[in-house]
């Protein structure tokens, strides 16, 4: 028997060995087509190809895309469980020819893969052409010797496919396989075609015109080609079923479910595990692509996937979370050719068994809720819409999650009144916001956020992609377009541009569309919708277009660092200064980081460095830096540091980086850096490349600021410290290690001849300064007084020079002005005998009014002050000699 794992390695080989070559599947978030939410085929990633914007080194491809079908236009999440081909996530393998070869080579390759490779019985196949295709149904008959009868032609767009109202579009070839006649339907085009014997497993589409806005079409220069077979209905049809939930693959998971709920895979509740083992598929793959639970967006399908499973594990008479549980399997079954399943299994656990035992906290009340209003209804009326909608407000219930329960009681839901209450909650919320103190102009974002949705951001996983501008804001107000030159605010559908929030400053780049580009200068969030600040250079923009998000990688790249940086140095305070350090703000840019946290104290040199190299050294460590989603109660009790003044929802992004020493890979105490955080990081701690602390500050009464640089940034400041160290060392023709010695040899020097200086102005004016007379005491009132203007000292130099005279005096005062660079500097003192009656505060107040001062204090030994100049130095001592008189 043929397994799934071994028809999709013939497939890929098959073609290899046409010339093909094998491209990995894309991931499930489309980052070149932002029409979709998740990715439905395999030509999405190969779009630009299709249309000429790209090129690449091949001109032949083959893949085994995943896709997932849940929300929008592409949406089986009603049928999946209850039909046997109907699911959530598929695969899909294809071949395509970027202008290479055409439809005789494609139809070729079809069928010799399908009835040599994969020994499919040729006499159970049917193809399908467009009506007017005959090219196609020629070569079908050369190639496949099928007769008129089983080369069904049809008129319908089934069988013409187009990328949009315009561009690449062309007529398609299917191939059907007969089930038999022991089970009902009819071929396709029949009036039976919609049962379940005839199925198709193959669609071969030949993009071979280019249509126009008026509808016409011309041939395309580079012809292409298109498949896609589905991988689950070949397995089917080779392993003897019709059923693609008896193939090996999700029979292993429907038989891993029932052996973790102790219940018969194949009793009453076969269709709760094909539901699980369907749901378990695309939940893991969207998580491991880096879709996480949420309210809206493509978070909110994946949270209405899993709570549909959830409520069908409920249903098996589970009280534990099961989901979780059957991730191994998962990765067994699938994890050899998707690889990225492996590499976030532990994130896909976390993520599931959080979501589903948050989930049974509230179910149990929900469906009681659901039951109650039942009882008052009707037999078989719908349940009220107000009553979905309570279900859907208090208790998480998606209104398709209340349709899902009440379908198995024959009942409907009135989506009218539930769609009624939903506007009602709306209407309510956006006059709160109204009122809610934004800026004025905020409440178009609320409006945008309304009619659009908010924004999906695929910043952690790219800094390119492509979306769908969905609002232009000047001056507040909506406008359909935008011209050179002009100042605009762009929202799109889903942007790689991270909007500023907790320090992480926010992302610049440019934005560009097939008619113009704007240079985005600022990204900012308000209402859930990313607000692309920026200015049109070239060309206009125009509502609804799509466009081109790049995101300026190097700038991008050195806010990461700095961001994974803060974290370090977080932890490395809390080490170095202890548990109270908690953060108080941050700055995560382009060209530093600053953090503030809180202490008393300044660090000192030691503490400083031993931060420095403690952040250094995990660095160097460079281990993953690694995220995982769970409630913030559930983090913080885990150890998880919270950003000071940060606003946490019902779940938070969990950040860790580094290893302590000594410790292993295993579990959470060991990490040594635990924080909540929704910015962006280094992918290993060694991206960060260096980190040096510019220093330690004041920031507010006990909070501290440090200044950081990281990276080139890092490395430039070190250079330029080199630079200027090599500088000094040259000026003092010494060499760099010994610099230190010699500055200090050389203050020594400076601090001795400072105090000669001194000394030698000090013996200067007490010898009069040429003017012995001056310095003579004279008496007044009966007390020895001496009053000297002196020149060549400073005001510090005062003091000592008034303790010197009040030596040789005995008992008197002294009152000494100097005359400092332009300035009087005014020093008097009183001897210990007379302090009690005589004040130096007093003289010194005195003489400095006189000389046009203010003020003036001490103690009433000895009291300094100071004035504009001494020109009226005379009158100052002739005062001074009044306050001695009394």
């Amino acid at each position: 028997m043929k397994t799934l794992n071994d028809i999709r390695s013939t497939f890929l080989g098959y073609f290899e060995k046409q010339g093909h070559s094998i491209q990995p599947s894309s991931p499930l978030v489309p980052r070149n087509d932002p029409t979709l939410m998740f990715a439905n085929s395999g030509m999405v990633q190969f779009k630009n190809l299709f249309t000429g914007v790209e090129t690449r080194d091949y001109a032949r491809a083959t893949t085994a895309q995943k896709c997932v079908r849940a929300g929008g236009k592409h949406n089986d999440l009603d049928n999946v469980g209850y039909t046997a081909r109907h699911h959530t996530f598929f695969e899909m393998l294809g071949n395509f020819s970027f202008g290479d070869y055409f439809k005789a080579e494609a139809i070729a390759f079809s069928w010799e893969l399908i009835t040599k490779e994969l020994g499919i019985d040729p006499n159970r196949l049917y193809v399908t052409v467009y009506h007017t295709d005959d090219e196609a149904a020629d070569i079908w008959k050369k190639v496949a010797g099928l007769p008129d009868d089983r080369i069904i032609r049809i008129a319908t767009d089934d069988n013409f496919w187009m990328m949009g109202p315009t561009g690449p579009c062309g007529p398609c070839s299917e191939i059907f396989y007969d089930h038999g006649d022991h089970i009902w339907g009819g071929p396709p085009g029949s009036p039976e075609e919609d049962g379940d014997r005839f199925v198709e497993i193959w669609n071969l589409v030949f993009m071979q015109y280019e249509q126009f806005e008026d509808g016409s079409r011309t041939a395309l220069p580079n012809q292409s080609i298109d498949t896609g077979m589905g991988i689950e209905r070949v397995a089917a049809l080779l392993q003897g079923t019709n059923d693609n939930y008896a193939t090996d693959l999700m029979r292993n998971l429907i038989e891993a479910s029932a052996h973790a709920s102790s219940t018969d895979p194949d009793g009453p509740g076969k269709t709760h595990h094909r539901v699980i083992a369907d749901h378990l598929r695309s939940t893991s793959f969207l998580i491991a692509d880096g879709v996480m639970p949420s309210n809206d967006g493509r978070g909110y399908v994946l949270r209405r996937i899993m709570r549909r499973a959830m409520r069908h594990a409920h249903l098996l008479g589970l009280k534990d979370p099961l989901m979780h549980r059957l991730v191994p399997e998962l990765v067994r079954q699938m994890g050899g050719a998707y690889p990225e399943l492996g590499q976030a299994q532990s994130l896909i656990t976390e993520t599931l068994l959080l979501e589903e035992t948050r989930f049974k906290q509230t179910l149990d009340r929900g469906l009681k809720l659901l039951d109650d209003e039942l009882k008052g209804l009707p037999a078989g009326a719908d349940l009220p819409g107000e009553a979905a909608f309570k279900l859907y407000d208090t208790y998480g219930f998606p209104v398709d999650l209340t349709q899902d329960a009440l379908r198995e009681k024959d009942r409907k839901v009135d989506l009218e009144g539930f769609n009624a209450a939903m506007d009602a909650q709306k209407a309510k919320a956006r006059a709160a916001w109204s009122g809610s103190g934004e800026a004025a102009d905020a409440t178009v974002w609320f409006d945008v956020a309304e009619k659009s949705g908010t924004t999906d951001f695929l910043g952690y996983d790219t800094e390119t992609a492509e979306g769908q501008i969905v609002a232009l804001i000047q001056d507040g107000a909506q406008v359909a377009e935008v011209k050179q030159g002009d100042a605009v605010q762009i929202a799109l559908n889903q942007t790689p541009f991270y909007a500023e929030s907790g320090g992480q400053v926010g992302d610049t780049g440019t934005i560009k569309t097939d008619s113009g580009v704007v240079t985005v200068t600022d990204t900012r969030k308000t209402a859930g919708v990313f607000i692309h600040i920026g200015e049109v250079t070239e060309g206009t923009v125009k509502t609804s277009q799509a466009a081109v998000l790049d995101v300026d990688h190097a700038r991008r790249t050195s806010i990461r660092a700095n961001h994974s940086a803060t974290h370090l140095l977080n932890e490395a305070l809390r080490k170095t200064l202890g548990d109270h350090v908690m953060q108080r703000g941050s700055l995560n840019a382009a060209d530093r980081l600053r953090f503030d946290y809180s202490h008393n104290h300044p660090m000192t040199a030691d503490q400083l460095a031993a931060v420095e190299e403690e952040v250094n050294s995990y660095i160097r460590q460079n281990t993953a830096v690694e995220t995982r989603i769970m409630t913030p109660d559930d983090a913080r009790e885990m150890g998880a540091q919270a950003l000071f003044g940060e606003k946490y929802g019902d779940e938070v992004r969990v950040v860790s980086m580094g290893r302590e020493a000594g410790s292993g890979k295993g579990a959470d105490k060991q990490t040594y850096s635990l924080e909540l955080c929704g910015g962006t990081h280094v992918r290993q701690t060694g991206d960060i490349g260096a980190f040096v602390l510019l220093g330690d500050s004041s920031s507010s009464s006990g909070i501290r600021r440090i200044e950081a640089l990281t990276g080139t940034e890092a490395l430039k400041w070190l250079r330029t410290q080199e630079t200027a160290l090599s500088r000094v060392a040259a000026e003092l023709k010494t060499s760099t290690a010994d610099v230190p010695d010699r500055v200090r040899a050389l203050l020594d020097e400076r601090r001795a001849l400072a105090n000669e200086v001194a000394q030698l102005r000090r013996e200067l004016a007490m010898s009069g300064g040429g003017d012995a007379g001056a310095a003579a005491p004279r008496e007044v009132n009966g007390i020895k007084f001496i009053a000297q203007v002196v020149n060549g000292v400073t005001g510090k130099d005062l003091p000592a020079l008034i303790d010197e005279h009040k030596a040789k005096l005995g008992s008197g005062a002294v009152l000494l002005i100097a005359d400092a660079d332009g300035k009087a500097a005014v020093a008097a003192g009183v001897t210990a005998d007379l302090a009690a009656t005589i004040s130096a505060v007093d003289i010194v107040k005195t003489v400095v009014a006189e000389l046009g001062g203010k003020g003036g204090g001490g103690r009433p030994e000895m009291a300094q002050g100071g004035a504009k100049d001494v020109a009226n130095a005379e009158a100052a001592i002739a005062a001074a000699e009044n306050v001695l008189k009394g």
